[in-house]
């Protein structure tokens, strides 16, 4: 009786032996760093790196920031009306995105509309995403000669694709009772998307249009490169020669900063229309500080 005890305790103390670990998971990692590092060893023996090239670059580079420095804004009056015509630009486009898109995702949203007409309104709406703004304006430029109009065509072009995807995503997730009711009530399916979808759609389908506003300002000055006007312009044309390097480096930190100062109110305003909050960012306070009327404290007899 008491070998067996102690055998017994003996067998309970002693550590469990360790189950075999499954291969798979170890094969599945394998699998995707082969996939991951394939493609990228892949791709820059593709890019014809040298190390000549790599040697040279950071000389080249101080090189040209010796060039830039210090920035020359004797032209500021120039680049401002640059970036205005930047701005311009992506107005524009914004225009046309949203005024066209908003139709086209009511008639890409599932819950809005039926299948055999989602389906290639989604198909055109993809397409058009496909085509980026720069092969676009290369398209437009034959057409309507250089200049910002091929721009602001192809980037509003660009933009209904986009905006028509997230204008239909935004749809489709509404809340499906206030549609519900109207049509209890006897209402029709455009009194139903007007006053059941309409109203719970448009505070995103807005910050959206925001949001593509700024995406279209960056994509401005990258059209410009090409010739289709704006700031990009500007400053390609400016680092093309060495002397005026450095006033191209003032029109860029003259970009740079309009780019985030319109992103900041954009991003508030974005806030304001979802959450119908006002932005805490310094900024947004010291506009109301600056704003704000204070009113006077009448003296009490």
């Amino acid at each position: 009786m008491t070998d067996s005890t102690e055998l017994w305790t003996k067998d309970a103390s002693a550590p469990l032996p360790r189950p075999d670990e499954p291969q798979w998971p170890k094969i599945i990692r394998w699998v995707a760093f082969i996939v991951i590092i394939g493609p990228l060893i892949w791709g820059l023996l593709g890019l014809d790196v040298s190390i000549d090239n790599l040697r040279r670059a950071p000389g080249q580079m101080w090189t040209l920031v010796e060039q830039m420095w210090p920035p020359d804004f004797s032209e500021t009056s120039r680049t401002f009306q640059k970036i205005l015509e930047s701005l311009y630009v992506a107005w524009i486009a914004t225009i046309i995105g949203a005024t066209l898109s908003f139709p086209l995702g009511f008639l890409a949203a599932t819950n809005i509309a039926p299948r055999s007409v989602t389906l290639p309104v989604r198909s055109f709406l993809s397409g058009i995403r496909a085509f980026p703004e720069l092969v676009l304006a290369i398209m437009l430029i034959p057409a309507f000669a250089l200049g910002p109009f091929p721009g602001a065509l192809a980037i509003g072009i660009h933009s209904i694709g986009t905006l028509g995807k997230l204008t239909s995503e935004v749809i489709e997730g509404v809340d499906p009772g206030p549609i519900e009711a109207i049509r209890a009530s006897g209402g029709t399916r455009m009194q139903a998307m007007q006053f059941g979808v309409v109203p719970q759609a448009m505070p995103n389908v807005v910050a959206y249009w925001l949001y593509r506003f700024e995406i279209n300002i960056r994509a401005s000055a990258v059209l410009g490169v090409i010739g289709a006007g704006g700031i990009g312009d500007e400053i390609f044309s400016r680092f093309k020669f060495v002397p005026d390097r450095s006033k191209g480096f003032a029109a860029l930190l003259i970009m740079i900063a309009t780019v985030l100062v319109i992103d900041a109110i954009s991003a508030s305003v974005r806030r304001r229309i979802i959450t119908g909050q006002p932005s805490r960012s310094p900024a947004a306070r010291l506009m109301q500080r600056l704003f704000s009327k204070k009113q006077p404290v009448e003296a009490t007899q």
